[in-house]
């Protein structure tokens, strides 16, 4: 995965075009139900607005900190000023057309413990002549932007989709499509699309089998001159199909809270990692894990660099990805942490056979921070420092080890030459907030600690656990033996 692509997701500009709603979120207790019919009555004592739709996409993109512009309509009434007020408070570049005769989109939800009770759509279908108001304003501000994506709701603003889609191809654009219609050849041109899997199959796919899904979503991609479909399929992940690749990717597993606005955040992410630099492949790959994390929160949510930074991490550790990940990969991804605010705690060590003792000296060094990087001697390193009788497990077993364990968010191999049998080198790359060491060192005498303490920096020493090491492991098993 191109790691490096997290830090500069800033370089991601995107221009959003499509059906904008304003969320209202009513909240309250029940208690009892109403004398006047059979439901429950809600006391409500908290509202909340939200920006919806379309406006929810371009906040997603917004939140991974990329550049966003947002197109659409609106009426002239409250519930658009609202709207407009949310979008300017969260810094959102939008250019609103007033539709005076129609009223703003808004969907309004009464939340109680967590749970909807009921939700009341406030809307108009807009027409034609509205939508080719917003496609002036599409060639007005599309050379603004390299990317170029369509959320489209049915609710009337991108009825003049395929002129659309035209003009951001002729511009040059990258052309993603949320799409509503099952008439997919009204998106011809565009670069990919992201239906569900009810979507798909009010299009004309078939799920039967993954072989009949896999040939009539090309099929559907070659009709309708689509270059790629991330086909998303809730509790089954998501498929990444073209003309000649599928790669499928299963959902990650937690506790599902809300639905609503999942699609938002997976067309959003995959923009916003395709601008970043990702590669197709491992942009849904993200946006995957990012459709995760939000799912697991109430209403339309969004998703930070942090919660995504923190997320990915562990799906790296439990895939055994990260221990394989190449060294400079590892880098941008620690240098990503820290852009986020997260302190980097380092330690190091040959971890030959691992016991009580390392786990409870792992975990008290992570508890310092909120990232652990473990340096860890290679095969050559131990020998030289241990004996040629050791390591008793080799470098990739070692390493595999400690990547199984919450504490450890990355493994990085050291010690090629006899000069760097010590991190101190590695320590001066990954600059770590805390270096910390374990038995009764001097912190004069650990290596690396000069260059942590000159970046203000700190170091720790932490005390072994009484009878536990790797020799008397090996004596133990030894005596046994004989």
């Amino acid at each position: 995965m191109n790691l490096a692509a997290l830090q500069q997701l800033n370089q991601a500009r995107v221009l959003v075009v499509g059906d904008v709603m304003l969320d209202r979120y009513w909240h309250g207790d029940t208690g009892r139900i109403s004398p006047e019919a059979p439901v429950p009555v809600v006391k409500v004592s908290a509202l909340e607005d939200k920006a919806g739709g379309a406006a929810n996409v371009a906040k997603n993109i917004a939140h991974l900190d990329g550049k966003v512009g947002l197109l659409g309509l609106i009426g002239e009434d409250d519930n658009g000023k609202t709207l407009e007020a949310i979008l300017t408070q969260e810094k959102i570049e939008s250019s609103l057309v007033n539709v005076v005769e129609l009223p703003t989109i808004a969907k309004m939800r009464v939340i109680s413990r967590h749970q909807q009770v009921v939700r009341l759509d406030l809307e108009e279908p807009f027409q034609l002549s509205h939508s080719q108001l917003l496609l002036e304003r599409l060639k007005q501000e599309v050379d603004n932007y390299d990317f170029v994506l369509f959320s489209d709701y049915n609710k009337g603003a991108l009825c003049a989709i395929s002129q659309m889609i035209a003009v951001a191809k002729a511009a040059g654009k990258t052309v993603l499509i949320d799409p509503k219609n099952s008439d997919l050849s009204l998106y011809r041109g565009a670069d990919f699309i992201t239906p569900n899997l009810n979507e798909f199959k009010l299009a004309g796919g078939d799920a039967s089998s993954e072989e009949s899904l896999t040939a009539s979503a090309r099929e559907l991609l070659k009709e309708s001159g689509i270059g790629a479909m991330l086909l998303t399929r809730s509790e089954q992940g998501m498929s990444l199909i073209t003309a000649t690749e599928k790669h499928d990717f299963p959902a990650q597993v937690q506790e599902v809270s809300d639905v609503t606005g999942a699609g938002d955040t997976v067309i959003a992410t995959l923009t916003t990692m395709l601008g970043a630099g990702m590669s197709a492949k491992d942009a849904v790959e993200v946006a995957n894990i990012a459709a995760g994390i939000a799912v697991s929160k109430l209403g339309a949510a969004t998703v930070s660099p942090e919660e995504l930074s923190r997320k990915l991490g562990q799906y790296l550790r439990e895939t055994g990805e990260h221990y394989q990940t190449p060294f400079e990969e590892v880098l941008k991804h620690i240098s990503f942490a820290k852009q986020n605010g997260e302190t980097i705690v380092f330690t190091n060590g040959c971890f030959d056979i691992l016991h009580a003792g390392h786990v409870r000296y792992l975990a008290q060094a992570k508890a310092m921070g909120d990232r652990l990087v473990v340096g860890l001697n290679n095969d050559e390193s131990i020998a030289r420092l241990k004996g040629p009788e050791r390591p008793i497990n080799p470098l990739q077993e070692r390493a595999m080890v400690l990547s199984a364990l919450a504490s450890v968010d990355w493994v990085i191999p050291f010690g090629l030459v006899e000069e760097n049998d010590t991190p101190a080198k590695l320590i001066e790359m990954v600059s770590p907030d805390i270096l910390v060491k374990g038995g009764d060192y001097k912190v004069e005498d650990i290596a690396g600690a000069e260059h942590v303490l000159n970046q203000g920096g700190k170091v720790e020493v932490l005390p072994f656990l009484d009878g536990c090491s790797t020799s008397n492991v090996i004596k133990k098993a030894q005596l046994q033996k004989s």
